[in-house]
């Protein structure tokens, strides 16, 4: 190719560009980000690789089902009876759970036969002190759900008064939201739900309410809440609020354990960890369950038991350091020399809290004391007198 065409070709690329780059600013002058834009020509004159089509996002349904997928599947209503039926104690809830099993499960073979069915509510109001397994027969009862066919995922989420109120206008609702869609396909589950019901003007707790309430209904197909507190506490919780009285109408009450069934779940955990009393050993234990039960500001039911057994663990700990040579039974056994150990720590504990708690309310009383005081103290007020002008004769 000589000069004259090497130019000529030149000149003719320069007024393609021009007349593009007029055609593209009308383009976006008449469309604006409409019209699509030709693709440039790069600049070494290679043809650019053509880039494959990104990867259609899933649509929420498709989403659903590949979760659906990933989840296992549901387990053996049996196999969960079973689990439940081995617990310790609890022969109450065993009962009324039992019955909610056999009542949804003719409620569903009734709707697959076409038959009426009355409207079954299962948000449940649990009820009884720290420590009697509420939170347990919770998780136990979201996998029972599953099994069922009333829940898809059949998982639980806990959380309390501070997992859903938030301290400024508007930011709780879309706290509690949050929490809810967490919990959508499993059970909900608020500890101390009475602490909700806030008491100040300028409390939140009755927006966390309307929110749950809300959500109760719209994905009343695959959502359960359980609240659970103190008897008398929960009581007035429900019966304050008509939305609340209306969703939540089955109650479970939880008895404190006996002390056989703690002396049973302290058994439990020992053979659990691969530990065991000594002859005099599990007596000497029992004894500090009773004691501890009936002496200590809170004690706790099982989780007070579980306490008990870290502190045996501790307490062996510290006599099997002193030793060189120990064998698998040494580190496998509980002694009445490590229940003493331990109740002897515990014992400094109690006073110990006995002690600060003498001191609060000797503090209040004595704020109590100064402000009657101050109320019949006489307020004197040093004003300027103010000299009046002599009358002129």
């Amino acid at each position: 190719m000589d000069n004259r065409d090497e130019i000529i070709r030149t000149q003719l690329d320069v007024i393609s560009t021009l007349i593009n780059n007029n055609l593209r600013r009308i383009g976006d002058d008449l469309w604006g980000d409409e019209l699509p834009k030709a693709p440039e020509k790069p600049a070494d004159g290679k043809p650019q690789e053509k880039k494959p089509a990104p990867k259609a996002q899933p649509q929420p349904a498709e989403q659903a089902a590949d979760q659906a997928e990933a989840l296992p599947p549901p387990e053996d209503i049996e196999d969960l009876k079973a689990e439940l039926n081995e617990l310790i104690g609890l022969d109450s809830i065993k009962k009324e759970v039992n019955n909610l099993i056999n009542m949804v499960t003719i409620h569903k073979l009734r709707q697959q036969n076409d038959l009426k069915t009355v409207d079954m509510s299962l948000h449940m109001v649990f009820t009884g002190n720290p420590g009697t397994g509420k939170t347990m027969i919770a998780r136990i009862m979201s996998r029972i759900y599953r099994s069922l066919g009333v829940l898809s995922k059949g998982h639980l989420v806990e959380v309390d008064r501070s997992g859903l109120v938030a301290g400024y206008v508007g930011q709780t609702a879309t706290k509690t939201s949050a929490v809810i869609e967490k919990a959508l396909g499993g059970v909900l589950f608020i500890d101390e739900a009475y602490a909700l019901n806030g008491k100040s003007e300028n409390d939140f707790g009755q927006e966390a309410i309307d929110t749950l309430l809300k959500a109760m209904e719209d994905h009343r197909e695959d959502l359960v809440v359980i609240v659970a507190g103190y008897d008398g506490l929960m009581e007035k919780f429900i019966q304050s609020n008509p939305g609340l009285e209306y969703r939540f109408n089955r109650y479970l009450h939880f008895d404190d354990y006996t002390l056989d069934e703690m002396t049973a779940i302290l058994d439990l955990n020992l053979k659990k960890g691969q530990y065991r009393f000594s002859d005099d050993g599990r007596e000497a234990a029992r004894q500090y369950i009773s004691d501890a039960n009936t002496s200590s500001i809170s004690f706790g039911n099982a989780r007070g038991v579980r306490n008990i057994f870290e502190r045996l663990l501790v307490q062996q700990a510290n006599r099997l350091a002193q030793s060189a040579d120990l064998s698998k039974d040494d580190l496998m056994t509980i002694t009445a020399e490590d229940v003493q150990a331990a109740r002897e720590s515990d014992e400094k504990m109690i006073a110990a809290e006995k002690a600060q708690q003498a001191l609060i309310k000797s503090a209040e009383d004595t704020i109590a004391e100064l402000t009657e005081l101050a109320k019949n103290i006489p307020v004197k007020l040093d004003l300027p007198v103010s000299e009046e002008p002599e009358a002129e004769e």
